[in-house]
């Protein structure tokens, strides 16, 4: 009887080890899960699952282990129930269980599921029973082939993620030519010094003294700002001066009359 006792407190001390080695894990994925998702990497996470797994297989192999009595057959009897707090069970549920009374005793000495959970289990197991060999083939084929085409998806995104990445991005602008129009729109550059056809520059033979140029929609007018010194210049009217200089040229409706330079009211 001894023997049997001190096999089953060194498997009782085994199995609180893996125990505890499983939930720090736990906990600590769950944390960085909760506050460490803007840093967290894919192959953390699988390193993480992989941690987890190998220690519920290292369970399972202890409970499985032939020197570990079968746990099964060990009945747990409650012999003191208290409404009162207890700090020892406080200090060995890590403040989880602060008393042991008759609402928590059911909860933790349970050896089967909640009577809902059992009966649902009970349920799927008939509606799984009644589907023929062929049904369930051809539902496990189907549930394949949708996961063969999602993995196949997933695995042409990443293929072109990562070449998209690798991949420098396609230039869609000449920098050369965006120079060129800033160059020409900001200070001119590049524009030719063009003048409509029959009017006279600076300098022409026929007009005496130098002339501006000012075009408009309807008809096209010279104004002599400046003439020689003393030269008395006639007044023309808009249609006279249209005759006069712009042959072919459709005549202002408008009548305007020019002072002279030796008039002019900036020449006092």
């Amino acid at each position: 009887v001894q023997r049997e006792e001190k096999q089953l407190e060194a498997s009782l001390d085994a199995l609180l080890s893996q125990v505890a080695d499983l939930k720090n894990s736990l906990g600590s994925f769950i944390y960085k899960l909760e506050n460490e998702y803007d840093r967290l990497t894919w192959p953390s996470v699988l390193d993480s699952f992989a941690l987890l797994s190998g220690q519920l297989n290292t369970l399972n192999k202890v409970l499985k282990h032939e020197k570990t009595p079968l746990f099964r057959n060990q009945v747990i009897i409650p012999l003191v129930l208290s409404p009162d707090r207890d700090e020892d069970l406080m200090r060995q549920t890590e403040g989880r269980v602060p008393v042991f009374s008759h609402e928590v005793v059911p909860d933790h000495l349970r050896t089967k599921p909640d009577p809902e959970v059992e009966e649902q289990e009970k349920q799927l197991t008939t509606d799984a029973a009644r589907i023929g060999a062929d049904a369930a083939q051809k539902q496990i084929q189907s549930l394949n082939k949708m996961c063969s085409n999602l993995l196949e998806k997933i695995s042409k995104e990443e293929r072109e993620s990562e070449s998209g990445g690798l991949r420098p991005n396609k230039q869609t602008f000449n920098p050369a030519d965006t120079n060129a129009l800033v160059a020409a729109v900001a200070f001119g550059k590049g524009l030719s010094n063009w003048r409509p056809s029959g009017s006279s520059g600076p300098g022409q033979p026929g007009q005496p003294g130098a002339g501006t140029i000012l075009a408009g929609a309807s008809g096209l007018q010279q104004v002599q700002m400046a003439g020689a010194p003393g030269q008395q210049q006639p007044l023309l009217s808009g249609v006279q001066m249209a005759q006069a200089g712009q042959t072919g040229k459709m005549p202002s409706g408008i009548k305007t009359n020019i002072k002279s330079a030796s008039m002019h009211p900036y020449q006092r």
